[in-house]
């Protein structure tokens, strides 16, 4: 069952919370899970659940990873550490900034010389928490341009290498790390035309409109993987997107600045969030357990979840709709509509 059959969850964040917190049981990967024999990218690898997710997929035989990361001595230096504990899997570090369209293309590039490819887990991610930031060589805000933009390029250049190396009864595999923000973000621009370029107009900055953006390029990350999905075959591709979860260890508020919102944080992450394992596991199931049916669709607490209420309604379909356009249109320096035909091949 597909999120978009599921009936859409009308209770507010504080509830959603509360399952994933207190009512959902943590499920570690089945003791038939490998991944001998495979490769794996892993977008932001080298601190928190990226880091953890490659150590676990390790110890599960993985074959070959690829650690994507900005810095490569940051990554070297997490490598080491895996090289240590895995001496007979290949560990590479491979440079990959999510602010720049064209380090996105030099990446995938290099990815088409693979022997093989099998996942590609795109878990890089940024929360603002300080104050607007815009990329240069794009002109767009970073939060969009790294939740989305970069992560809708980097999917759309590296499905079709998935798609080559799949096999049969075996597909590929393409997750995008979303969050259970998704379902909660405001998206109060959803109706602008233009759509991206209205990310662009920014209000003050406050802690409240850093969190409400982080949250809307969740939602628009469910939203391409809806639309993604309907240009792969299952039986070639599985493309979906997965939350880890309120999970402790991640860098993601590493810009945090204040005693109270530091502390409130530590607060958090000590009496309610999972342990990065746990995250990790999340992960894991996304990519490995889950099967066909969570093609095109969002998988949270380890179960297909529902979209954001906004999709189920003739004004999301038409956002949805929109955001797709306008993406294809942003991105078309890089041939993503051919690359989105190619796909129906």
């Amino acid at each position: 069952m597909s999120s978009l059959s599921l009936p859409p969850d009308h209770r507010g964040q504080g509830a959603r919370f509360i399952d994933a917190t207190f009512k959902t049981k943590a499920l570690p990967p089945p003791a038939s899970t490998t991944f001998a024999d495979q490769t794996t990218i892993i977008t932001g690898s080298n601190t928190g659940l990226g880091l953890r997710c490659a150590e676990i997929m390790l110890d599960l035989h993985l074959t070959h990873l690829i650690m994507a990361v900005r810095s490569i001595a940051k990554g070297e230096k997490a490598a080491a550490a895996l090289r240590e504990a895995h001496p007979d899997a290949k560990i590479e570090v491979w440079e990959l900034d999510m602010l720049s369209y064209d380090s996105v293309r030099n990446f995938a590039k290099r990815c088409e010389s693979l022997p093989r490819l099998d996942i590609a887990l795109l878990n890089a991610g940024y929360w603002e928490m300080d104050s607007w930031k815009v990329e240069p060589s794009t002109g767009h805000e970073t939060t969009l341009q790294v939740n989305y933009l970069s992560t809708a390029l980097l999917a759309f250049l590296l499905l079709p290498v998935l798609k080559r190396f799949s096999r049969k009864g075996r597909p590929s595999r393409l997750s995008i790390v979303s969050s259970g923000l998704a379902l909660a973000s405001q998206f109060t621009n959803r109706d602008a035309v233009p759509l991206i370029l209205s990310f662009d107009q920014l209000e003050p900055f406050s802690i409240t409109a850093g969190s409400e953006r982080y949250s809307t390029t969740k939602t628009m990350e469910c939203m391409f993987v809806w639309k993604l999905s309907q240009f792969v075959n299952a039986d070639e591709v599985i493309v979906n997107a997965v939350d880890p979860g309120f999970t402790k260890g991640t860098a993601l508020h590493r810009d945090a600045k204040g005693v109270v919102i530091k502390g409130l944080s530590a607060i958090a992450n000590t009496f309610f969030a999972r342990s990065p394992t746990q995250g990790a596991w999340c992960y894991i199931d996304g990519i490995a357990v889950k099967a066909k049916d969570s093609h095109g669709s969002f998988v949270m607490n380890w179960q297909i979840s529902c979209f954001h209420s906004m999709m189920y309604t003739p004004e999301g379909k038409q956002t949805t709709e929109r955001l797709w356009d306008e993406t294809l249109e942003e991105l078309d320096f890089a041939g993503v509509r051919n690359i989105a035909d190619s796909l129906r091949s």
